[in-house]
């Protein structure tokens, strides 16, 4: 069966057995959107479907549209009153910032700032007349790099 996000209208495949009767939470994997799901019946049931022919036979159209318009106000009144107990996944709201996440932004902001003094390091020449005291800020930062590094070795001993 195909379910549409109603927020971001993205359409996902999902196996029928997975959706009970009474429905169930659902949740998005593109917009992480939370709504309650729930099967939609056939108007056109057999249950209901001699009961169209015989009012379509019998001219009197009007009457069916009528209380099919009935049929499903009153099922989404009973849908929206019922929403909140027919829930299997209750879903939380996870805040978006981890540990996990954490250590992966410092891991890139490293890489970032070490791609950047290569980046610098390797047109030291042309960026020297942009930036004309590149030279020194880059020896100040090797050498700064030289005493972190032998503090470092100093406090394993």
């Amino acid at each position: 069966m195909i379910i549409t996000c109603p927020s971001c209208k993205k359409k996902f495949e999902i196996d029928g057995n997975l959706i009970p009767k009474e429905g169930r939470n659902l949740q998005c994997g593109s917009c992480s959107n939370v709504w309650f799901y729930k099967l939609k019946q056939d108007i056109l049931s057999p249950k209901n479907e001699d009961t169209i022919k015989e009012v379509i036979n019998n001219g009197d159209s009007s009457e069916i549209k009528n209380d099919i318009k009935k049929e499903i106000r009153v099922n989404k009144k009973k849908n929206s009153e019922n929403r909140k107990d027919k829930a299997l996944v209750k879903y939380e709201k996870k805040t978006k910032l981890s540990l996990s996440n954490l250590v992966g932004y410092f891991i890139v902001l490293i890489l970032s700032f070490v791609a950047l003094i290569i980046f610098l390091d390797t047109f030291q020449a042309l960026l020297s007349t942009v930036f004309p005291n590149l030279e020194l800020i880059l020896f100040n930062f090797y050498e700064t790099l030289i005493d972190i590094y032998l503090f470092t070795k100093d406090l394993l001993k």
